[in-house]
């Protein structure tokens, strides 16, 4: 059940205008400092725990501010008994997996084999360390990757970018169009930049703009299932999918 409406400083914070922006910079610039103090102050790795904790509490935190009831969004995982709830999501992603794999590849080896080096030639710069090509190394430990990718990455992610963000948007411009059976609205769209641009809030890089292209089919699959679930199963499949063909290539070591 939803909170009475707020009044005072908390209704001033229960804008959108406000709250989503606190919340999403208050986010990200605590995670850059998290990521910085490991990388450049020598403190132990094990602080990037506090990294998928902002990710999954900022917004529980925001929510309860603002006097709104967090179990209103859908960022909470399924109970583990909940069957229908876990295979539900795995058979929708496994469909999706099925019908991008063979471009998803095929576009990958395209672009480091073709397009990289004409974008190295035209521009006269590296885009990568070392010039990629297929070396057939593979990662040294796939469950470790793809536990990392699932549990440290996508679901906190999923949590706060579809399961707070997107929903929260959607408060704002109603979902309004239908895309293969589902209706979204400006919400995913905007949703889609900020998860591209908060990656680059945290590390710069220059292909982070890429990123907009499977945050659509995250967001699709939120509306889709009306959970975090199957988004964070595509999202991990995809992370571990370009980690795979990056060590193939020779981009990252195994």
């Amino acid at each position: 059940m939803s909170a009475p409406p707020a009044s005072g400083w908390r209704a001033w914070y229960a804008r959108p205008g406000v709250e989503v922006p606190l919340v999403y910079l208050g986010t990200l610039i605590g995670i850059r400092l998290v990521v910085q103090l490991v990388q450049s102050a020598g403190l132990p790795d094990l602080l990037l725990a506090l990294v998928p904790i902002l990710f999954m509490y900022m917004p529980v935190w925001s929510c309860r501010l603002r006097g709104a009831d967090p179990w209103d969004y859908p960022m909470a995982l399924p109970s583990f008994r909940d069957r229908d709830a876990w295979l539900g999501a795995a058979r929708v992603t496994l469909v999706l997996c099925v019908l991008v794999v063979v471009p998803y590849v095929l576009g990958y080896h395209l672009w480091q084999t073709v397009l990289v080096p004409a974008i190295q030639d035209a521009l006269g710069v590296r885009l990568y360390a070392i010039q990629p090509a297929l070396r057939w190394v593979w990662p040294s430990n796939p469950l470790k990757l793809a536990a990392y990718h699932l549990f440290f990455v996508a679901i906190p992610e999923e949590m706060f970018y579809r399961g707070y963000l997107q929903t929260r948007l959607d408060e704002v411009w109603a979902p309004r169009w239908d895309v293969l059976g589902t209706t979204v609205g400006p919400g995913l769209l905007v949703t889609c930049v900020l998860f591209a641009f908060g990656h680059s809030l945290v590390v710069l890089q220059w292909w982070h703009v890429f990123i907009i292209v499977p945050s659509l089919a995250f967001g699709w699959l939120r509306q889709r299932t009306g959970g975090i679930v199957a988004g964070a199963f595509f999202h991990a499949w995809c992370n571990v999918t370009v980690a795979v063909l990056d060590t193939l290539y020779g981009i990252v070591p195994p």
